[in-house]
């Protein structure tokens, strides 16, 4: 195994830490402020768009896709993009929006690019290359069991040159912002198929007839800008031609979807991880309790040196998969993307919460980014697959080798 970045990534690296602590780092406070000004919990702040506009100045856009494509004649592998989102994960709600590098766009941009039809590749990928609109992924459902994507229940049948839906979808994420246009949708079309070939993904427009918003959901309290909402179809119809690919290829595409975007996640939190551990050693240095600093105190001690060792381990194995999507593919790294799914989360999570109780009462405050940071980890466990899902994946690769 080689983890040597490229010469051009290390550039861009190089750029990327720059752009964030002459910019990004500065803007999480003017954000703040623009967010409250505006009164609207999914309001797109200016702060945004300038960022943006700075990001792409400095050629950080679109740098997740790993795919040599018209739009990305030079992309960098995931090996090169797993230090860069790393670094963006440290301002997890400004760096990856800024970059044009934020879910659920990448993942979408990611099915347009490989199955989308040139028609649909016009319309809705490019203007989302562009960074002009956002999108969202509507496949899990509240009236079954999400986490086996063979469940879903939302019907896409076919009436003439249209399809029509009927169903329901929650946690949709981005779909609460007015920028979101456009949903790839995932249902069945032939529910007498194999299990595995009854699904199907359709675009549909945010304007559709019949599609309602009918709720935004709160995580933990928390109003991501985004939003995370429950939709409603009813007898929405949409025309053929907005099929991606063919009838019956939804699970496959929704896996090739979800590796990639698996590994971003992940990478995203070592850099979350990293802050909230460096935030830890600043606190702990500048608080006195008992007659010394809370640095001095054993217990305090233990939490920096277990963080430092979690992450190196979690990073080296994300590092690991990434080499191994650019040498072998997803599906040769598919063990090492669900063991990573499982650990970098929940590694990000522990560091988090030690740096929560090393800032005491100030730590489940909004002074500090750690609450927040606690909330958008927990729901990472959720997401793309929860880790019970990726556990039983790794224990069945597992138990095969030993079968006689």
């Amino acid at each position: 195994m080689d983890f040597e970045i490229s010469p051009r990534a290390r550039e861009l690296t190089d750029e990327l830490q720059s752009f964030m602590d002459d910019s990004v780092y500065p803007a999480e406070a003017v954000y703040e402020q623009q967010m409250e000004a505006l009164g609207d919990p999914h309001g797109h702040p200016r702060i945004v768009e300038d960022l943006k506009t700075e990001a792409r100045s400095r050629g950080l856009w679109n740098l997740f896709m790993p795919h040599r494509t018209e739009w990305t004649p030079d992309p960098v592998s995931n090996l090169d993009y797993a230090h860069l989102a790393e670094i963006s994960g440290r301002s997890m709600h400004l760096a990856p929006e800024a970059m044009n590098c934020a879910a659920p766009d990448t993942g979408n941009m990611e099915v347009l690019a490989l199955f989308g039809s040139p028609a649909q590749q016009d319309q809705w990928l490019q203007p989302l290359l562009a960074g002009e609109i956002r999108s969202a992924f509507a496949m899990t459902e509240p009236d079954v069991a999400s986490s086996d994507a063979t469940n879903i229940q939302l019907s896409i049948q076919r009436d003439g040159d249209e399809y029509v839906l009927n169903g329901r979808k929650w946690w949709i994420s981005g779909a609460a912002s007015e920028r979101c246009k456009v949903f790839i949708v995932m249902g069945k079309t032939d529910p007498e198929a194999p299990r595995h070939t009854q699904q199907s993904m359709i675009l549909v427009p945010r304007d559709t007839e019949g599609l309602t918003v009918v709720r935004d959901l709160p995580v933990f309290g928390y109003q991501d800008r985004e939003g995370h909402v429950e939709l409603r179809f009813d007898n929405v119809r949409v025309p053929a031609e907005n099929l991606i690919g063919e009838e019956g290829s939804g699970f496959a595409i929704a896996q090739a979807r979800l590796g990639p975007g698996r590994i971003h996640h992940c990478m995203r939190c070592i850099g979350v991880a990293e802050r909230a551990l460096e935030l830890m050693c600043r606190r702990v240095t500048s608080r006195v309790a008992f007659g010394r600093p809370l640095a001095d105190q054993g217990v305090i001690r233990e939490w920096i040196a277990d963080s430092r060792m979690e992450i190196e381990q979690a990073r080296l194995l994300t590092l690991k998969a990434a080499w191994l999507m650019d040498t072998v593919g997803s599906k040769g790294a598919a063990i090492e993307i669900s063991s990573i799914k499982v650990i970098a989360p929940n590694v990000a999570l522990r560091v988090v919460d030690r740096s929560i109780q090393a800032h005491g009462g100030g730590g489940v405050s909004d002074d500090f980014p750690l609450a927040r940071m606690y909330a958008g980890l927990r729901t990472l466990r959720f997401a793309d697959g929860p880790d019970e899902v990726h556990r039983r994946q790794v224990a069945r690769t597992e138990l095969a080798r030993h079968s006689s």
